[in-house]
């Protein structure tokens, strides 16, 4: 744009030569010098506009894992990465300018974490600002996005586990316990740290050498809720068992890997006492296998879905959330939230469901693309919905839509033992894929951003 730009002038320049100098030339090149001159200052500010400006770098050291929080005018866009030999984690910043904020990270590093031995900051390409942190020992990076909340603006969140971290307690209770305590007090907002500060300090287990990766699977429907009904008069709940069952057993041959059924026969259990039963095993994920129906019958293929905080992302996915919602409503991980304040549910939400959902697309991401090896996909992405099944705060959850069995041959497909069993090969595979980039560490953290 600005060598067009330069043209123009280079243009004009030419043709006022080939005229005489009368008044009439010369205020024609004053006014196109000052459209040139206006064009290039507006030009420079949007350009400046599109940059994400970091305006402040928190670091905070735990024994266990090492936080780092930039904050910034725009959402970061980012990608994380590990190398080897020497250790190093990598993040890739997208169209980030490199800030005096940004410039005094190495000096932030305190010379006793027991994780980091430095950090070194460079254009990796012309729009890429590359992050490099040195390391002292093994670890397992993790990354998450936080939107402006009170007095903070855009967070891009990078924790630094140590490999050996250990398991921690099911404490949603105690937090949401500590929040509530600190929410009927005079000064809400000014006790929440406090609060959190407390629960930091909650009783942890004693790192296990080899811990027991554990998958939540979660038959859809059951007992007096049949779900979706084929032509032919296959009902949902029954598939989905037949799925479920199938997945479990191949998920119990893989080391350090362990299943759940939240139903293993034919009973009806309500959508919040699934996610309670899920978070009462200290399930890692949670699996929730589905094959619904569409009120049109060309509708076809498989789909996977992650929560969405802001609705659904197509006309499918809301009247399939709609639709899958109507037993249970306001609770969020089996805890009902509705009795608390506005500013209690957003900071709950802000602490715990935004990393949730992020580590929920990644997984869904790895079972789509399994998926797609074996069947039609309705749509091509990750599709987002208010699925209240996957409201669980800590656990990364997806929903599959196995196929349609408002699609006759659809239907047919399903109740083959041959399409159950290279379905639960496609979710396997696409959980293995999840945990071979995101290795486990215990539940979504839910800590202070400091």
């Amino acid at each position: 744009m600005f060598s067009t730009l330069a043209k123009s002038t280079s243009a004009i320049t030419t043709t006022v030569r080939g005229y005489s100098s009368s008044p009439t030339s010369s205020i024609f090149v004053v006014y196109s010098l000052l459209i040139i001159v206006l064009s290039l200052s507006l030009l420079s500010k949007a350009v400046l506009a599109a940059d994400t400006i970091i305006s402040a770098v928190r670091v905070g050291s735990e024994i266990d894992y090492t936080r780092f929080t930039l904050e910034s005018n725009l959402p970061i866009q980012y990608s994380l990465s590990m190398l080897d030999n020497p250790g190093r984690v990598v993040i890739d910043l997208e169209n980030a300018m490199l800030t005096p904020a940004l410039k005094s990270l190495p000096s932030k590093i305190n010379a006793a974490d027991p994780l980091i031995q430095g950090v070194r900051i460079g254009r990796f390409k012309p729009r890429i600002l590359r992050l490099v942190f040195d390391l002292k020992t093994q670890v397992v990076p993790r990354a998450f996005a936080l939107e402006p909340i009170e007095n903070f603006n855009h967070r891009l969140v990078l924790d630094i586990y140590h490999t050996n971290k250990a398991a921690q307690d099911d404490s949603l209770g105690t937090l949401i316990a500590l929040l509530d305590k600190a929410d009927h007090s005079k000064n809400t907002a000014r006790t929440h740290p406090k609060q959190l500060n407390a629960f930091k300090a909650a009783k942890r287990r004693k790192p296990t050498p080899a811990r027991i990766i554990i998958v939540a699977i979660d038959p859809g429907h059951g007992g007096k809720d049949p779900g979706a009904m084929g032509h032919n008069g296959t009902r949902e709940k029954d598939i989905t068992l037949a799925i479920a069952k199938k997945l479990k057993t191949r998920i119990n041959k893989e080391p350090n890997m362990r299943a759940v059924l939240i139903r293993d026969s034919d009973y009806y259990i309500a959508l919040h006492e699934r996610r309670a039963k899920a978070r009462r095993l200290n399930a890692d994920l949670f699996i929730s296998v589905h094959a619904d129906a569409f009120h049109k019958t060309r509708a076809r293929g498989s789909s996977v879905f992650t929560l969405s905080q802001q609705g659904a992302t197509s006309t499918a996915a809301r009247w399939l959330a709609k639709k899958e919602n109507s037993v249970d409503q306001g609770l969020m991980g089996g805890v009902d939230i509705n009795s608390k304040s506005a500013d209690l549910k957003e900071l709950l939400l802000d602490l715990s469901l935004n990393a949730t959902i992020n580590d929920s697309v990644k997984l869904a991401e790895h079972v789509l693309k399994e998926i797609g090896d074996i069947n039609h996909l309705h749509k091509k992405h990750v599709e987002q919905a208010g699925f209240a099944v996957l409201k669980s705060p800590d656990i990364p959850s997806i929903l599959v839509e196995t196929a349609f069995l408002s699609n006759p041959s659809e239907e047919k497909k399903l109740k083959t033992i041959t399409y159950q069993n290279k379905m639960a090969e496609a979710l396997l595979a696409g959980i293995k894929r999840y945990f071979a980039t995101n290795p486990a560490l215990t539940r979504a953290e839910i800590a202070q951003v400091r």
